[in-house]
């Protein structure tokens, strides 16, 4: 009789054993169809968006080929299709390069010309993807691209130094470009404020839209204008408006001109068109000012200039540094 006791849990312990394993491999295979097989993203699963084969196909020419390219509905404004004769230069090293003089007559020539050449020109960087094949025309416009550059500049930077700048950016989109004066402008430099915006890759494969304003230098150079300096700063579209007040232009005049040096009598209402914002104010001293400001796409508004009205009624650039006013 004990025996079969025994026996009888022996049993019970086993087919119990045996309920918690198929139990333990069916949640598992349920957890398992659960999780998912790709990267995840914002507390979802990732995909890369997927194409259709398309090589032979060809878009017509009146289709809006720009809304696959950006996210923004400013106008670009390097799109000079009349290059097409720079295709011949492709393939060929910088130094085997001369360019017509008629792409650097003027400054916004210049200008254009580069942004323009630089459009669908594409450096990939290894780890980082977006987009699908060969990326526009590849590295092939940087060589023509360099040569925008002058002669002191490319001393100071090489072509191997220059491409390596390009890294991960896809594509180039120039939405705002507009001559400004330079302070104490002993080199004869033309300076002008450019906003881009980029096709960069990631991780992920997936393309992200990135947004820099800058200012490019040129210089004469010979019979045109070469680029002689550029510099960028990336725009932060997670500061404003929660941290501070040196976003807003109001604010700035208000608090740097009013505030700190005590120059504010009265603020006129802001004059704005298009990303051009011009504030004037009268001055504790009797004097008129007017300060510009250009406003970025993520409606930051970055000083451009400050000007004073003389006794000759007309309006001179002139150089506050307010930031003295604290000392």
């Amino acid at each position: 009789m004990k025996l079969v006791e025994r026996n009888k849990k022996r049993y019970i312990i086993r087919l119990f054993t045996l309920v918690i394993i198929l139990l333990i491999f069916i949640l598992s295979r349920e957890f398992n169809n659960r999780l998912p097989e790709t990267e995840m993203v914002m507390g979802g699963k990732f995909y890369n968006q997927v194409f259709e084969n398309t090589e032979k196909a060809v878009l017509n020419n009146k289709a809006d080929v720009e809304k696959y390219y950006r996210p923004s509905k400013l106008p670009v404004q390097n799109v000079k299709y009349d290059l097409s004769f720079i295709d011949k230069y492709f393939g060929k090293k910088y130094s085997q390069i001369k360019l017509p003089l008629s792409l650097f007559k003027t400054p916004e020539d210049t200008i254009m010309n580069y942004f323009s050449i630089l459009r669908d020109a594409a450096n990939p960087q290894e780890g980082k993807n977006a987009g699908c094949g060969t990326i526009g025309n590849a590295t092939l416009p940087y060589p023509v691209a360099y040569n925008f550059l002058s002669s002191e500049y490319q001393k100071k930077l090489s072509y191997e130094q220059y491409l390596k700048t390009f890294e991960n950016i896809l594509h180039i989109s120039l939405i705002k470009y507009k001559e400004i004066p330079v302070y104490n402008n002993l080199s004869n430099i033309v300076r002008y404020f450019v906003e881009i915006e980029t096709i960069e890759g990631s991780e992920k494969e997936a393309a992200y839209f990135a947004y820099y304003y800058g200012f490019v230098d040129l210089i004469k150079e010979g019979n045109g204008y070469k680029i002689s300096d550029v510099n960028f700063y990336g725009e932060n579209y997670l500061c404003a408006p929660m941290h501070g007040w040196s976003y807003n232009a109001e604010a700035v005049v208000d608090v740097k001109y009013g505030g700190w040096c005590s120059l504010v009598k009265k603020r006129h209402p802001t004059q704005q068109k298009d990303y051009i914002k011009k504030i004037y104010f009268k001055g504790t001293d009797g004097y008129d000012y007017l300060i510009e400001f250009f406003q970025l796409t993520n409606d930051t508004d970055i000083e451009i200039a400050q000007f004073r009205k003389g006794q000759d009624k007309k309006w001179k650039l002139i150089k506050l540094e307010p930031e003295k006013c604290l000392k």
